[in-house]
């Protein structure tokens, strides 16, 4: 299956053609994705945080923020300004250099995930061909930074918070992973850009949310636990952790683990667009629309207008379920610990091998509609 063109092999063979020497134009577009990355990410997460202030006023009957920007809308980048410029502070008996590395190690996996995601058929800043493995690996780190966050804070809330953390994590990664595999096998490849080729071809009925509807739904609860969303929230219990391990956390250190909080939420959006609804494709196929409007695709307003329209769909299906994520939160109570680890290892786990295991049948039984 042909995978789209990526931006760094465009802008590298783009700078060799002005006479740049290989190695030096690769070195000129090391910083820019990087850039992007964090651009990208961070508007994501402005986005959200005012998304989650309205809906959650609306869902409570409330107005929500209005006065800092149009309806409202600055008021995440006062939020953050308020967070960067409070005071830094670290409790007496703590680790220093542990309790700074593990809010820095939650962020960082969390943003390098953003460099595999196909926001456009041309449009992804690296086209790794394992790139689905590459974001369940980076996913795994970030345990290992709320561990260390709640064990360094010298504090017993945090500490179990921590803990708490690492058991969610481990009991739902396993079973989101086994649902990623299941898609993988369907699509011959680990490519995320492949993965939504391979959904391409006729329109909404082509697309994964179909051929794995259990592993759509395996999939979306293992997302919205790995992001620590009601009603999975258990590692920052209000109510019997004050805040889990984020308590003795202040200022940029706490704003780290509120920016990785929104920008892992919009990453499993994201991840969940393009796995199972087609990520840029549209409800048509848009060989279809062409043909109707008898337009060629190989021209070059056609192609400008058809990119533009797949990088909204995406963000339209990525947005969606980000409201839905956030509607959950005001809408569910929480559940207890033992109930949470029940639905991860006794319920999720075996529903997914058992998936992973019917859907190698089918791909062998019926080679055309499995991918085969």
């Amino acid at each position: 299956m042909e995978a789209g063109i990526d931006l760094q092999s465009s802008a590298i063979e783009m700078l060799t053609g002005f006479g740049v020497p290989p190695g030096a134009a690769k070195a000129m577009w090391m910083p820019l994705p990087m850039t992007l990355m964090l651009a990208v990410a961070t508007f994501g997460v402005l986005v959200s945080v005012w998304l989650e202030r309205k809906i959650s006023a609306a869902a409570q009957q409330r107005i929500g923020p209005e006065f800092a920007g149009p309806l409202g809308s600055l008021q995440p980048v006062a939020d953050g300004l308020k967070l960067v410029f409070k005071e830094d502070v670290v409790p007496n008996q703590a680790d220093p250099w542990l309790f700074t590395l593990g809010p820095i190690i939650v962020v960082i996996p969390v943003f390098l995930s953003y460099l595999v995601i196909p926001f456009g058929q041309h449009l992804v800043l690296t086209n790794v061909a394992i790139g689905a493995f590459f974001w369940i690996a980076l996913s795994s780190v970030t345990p290992i930074g709320l561990l260390m966050s709640g064990y360094a804070s010298n504090n017993k809330y945090a500490l179990i918070g921590g803990l708490r953390a690492v058991a969610q994590s481990i009991s739902y990664e396993l079973p989101l992973a086994l649902s990623v595999v299941a898609v993988v096998m369907m699509s011959n490849s680990l490519s995320t850009i492949d993965i939504v080729e391979q959904q391409s071809s006729y329109g909404i009925l082509g697309w994964n949310l179909w051929r794995q509807p259990v592993g759509f739904i395996i999939f979306w609860i293992a997302a919205v636990a790995e992001t620590e969303r009601l009603p999975f929230d258990l590692p920052e219990a209000e109510e019997e952790l004050v805040a889990g391990y984020q308590t003795e956390y202040a200022g940029m250190k706490f704003a780290l683990f509120y920016l990785g909080s929104y920008v892992n939420l919009v990453l499993s959006a994201l991840f969940f667009s393009i796995f199972y609804l087609g990520g840029w494709n549209f409800i048509v196929p848009i060989e279809w629309i062409l043909d109707g409007l008898n337009l060629s695709a190989d021209i070059a307003w056609v192609q400008v207008l058809t990119a533009t329209l797949g990088i909204i769909m995406v963000l339209v299906k990525t947005y969606l379920l980000v409201f839905v994520t956030i509607l959950l939160r005001w809408t569910t109570p929480r559940v207890r610990i033992d109930q949470l680890l029940d639905l991860g290892w006794k319920f999720l786990l075996p529903v997914s091998l058992v998936n992973l295991l019917l859907t190698a049948g089918l791909k062998l039984a019926f080679p055309f509609a499995f991918g085969g």
